[in-house]
């Protein structure tokens, strides 16, 4: 049997409701009294029923975070911390894999294992506005990642332009002016690849560098597979870059591979920017510089969000752009350790 809210009450002395505010973190408990049920807790080694909790308020505490792949390692890592934040206010997270299809994205929005969650926090690659709109799912949805919906939902994505603008400044003041982008996408102008897209040729064109269609390289995939063919495929046709900002991190390693292989070196003839500071970006053989999306705090957003949905406030969607950090690492010239350029956001962004 385990300990029970009576257990604690008669070891400490006190009634079953007073164990159940300090339990609950009610505010309207004494120091002295929240001491002494605390030590009753400690010696018995209570431990609060959070099924039973979330049970009696209606719900499950379980809330489901949707990516589109879970073998790419920014959405492990931002799993990851979802998971984390989740568990500080007393939910679990269930992980589900869209593999980026539309239909599975719809199939996700629209209620599939609704009777299972509270709330979704989804990262969509191919789902629309339309899709969303004629959503009559209840349970809550907050959006993460960088398409850009006109749906009344809570959505927490970077600036894609300003971060990709970033980027490319760095490599410009580097004295490079031959500048590819690896990674743009076919579709919709509001995807992710076409965002960072868009901020390359705003940074080249105000710099007074005529943005070059032939070093733009598209991708079948995001992997490093995708990148390695990319670069081999610019450098198949002359188009020899003397910088590459890529769409990820993965794409940009894969593009590092193919330089060296055909005896280029990084960064003295090609430099390379990655995106998202995906843990491979730091232990490369040649320390990638990347845009670092602030993860943790898009993590504890996207929960607080729903939280907040879940509490019934009745406030307008919230449209937020947490911050992120050019990382300035070995693939465009050697820093001090620790030395990075600050991003643009308006959420604050945690150390690291």
């Amino acid at each position: 049997m385990g300990v029970s809210l009576k257990d604690v009450a008669q070891r400490a002395g006190v009634s079953v409701k007073t164990v159940s505010n300090v339990v609950n973190n009610y505010p309207h408990v004494t120091p002295h009294m929240r001491a002494k049920v605390q030590q009753a807790i400690d010696e018995l080694g209570y431990r609060p029923n959070l099924t039973a909790r979330h049970l009696r308020k209606g719900r499950t505490g379980i809330i489901a975070l949707a990516v589109p792949e879970l073998g790419n390692p920014y959405f492990a890592e931002l799993a990851g911390a979802v998971i984390d934040e989740a568990a500080r206010h007393d939910y679990t997270v269930l992980v589900d894999h869209t593999a980026g299809l539309r239909e599975q994205e719809v199939l996700v929005s629209q209620g599939f294992r609704s009777h299972v969650i509270d709330g979704l926090i989804l990262s969509p690659i191919h789902l629309e506005t339309e899709d969303l709109t004629g959503r009559d799912e209840t349970v809550p949805l907050v959006l993460l990642g960088e398409r850009e919906y006109e749906a009344p939902y809570d959505h927490i994505a970077i600036d894609n332009v300003a971060a990709a603008r970033e980027a490319v400044g760095h490599l410009v003041s580097l004295g490079r002016r031959r500048i590819a982008f690896i990674g743009s996408r076919t579709g919709r102008e509001r995807q992710p690849a076409h965002l960072r897209l868009h901020g390359w040729r705003e940074e080249l064109t105000a710099a007074g560098l005529m943005p070059d269609d032939a070093l733009v390289a598209a991708t079948d995939g995001y992997g490093r597979a995708d990148g390695a063919a990319a670069m081999a495929a610019l450098l198949d046709r002359g188009e020899r870059p003397d910088a590459v900002f890529a769409y990820n991190d993965l794409i940009a390693i894969g593009a590092m591979r193919t330089l060296v292989e055909r005896g280029l070196t990084v960064p003295g003839d090609v430099a390379v920017v990655g995106f998202d500071d995906i843990e491979d970006s730091r232990f490369a053989a040649v320390r990638l510089t990347t845009i670092a999306p602030d993860k943790q705090t898009i993590a504890r957003l996207a929960v607080e969000c729903l939280l907040e949905r879940l509490a019934g406030h009745p406030a307008e969607p919230r449209r937020t752009r947490p911050q992120y950090r050019l990382l300035v690492r070995e693939s465009t010239g050697a820093v001090p350790a620790g030395q990075h350029l600050t991003g643009r956001g308006d959420a604050s962004a945690a150390p690291g």
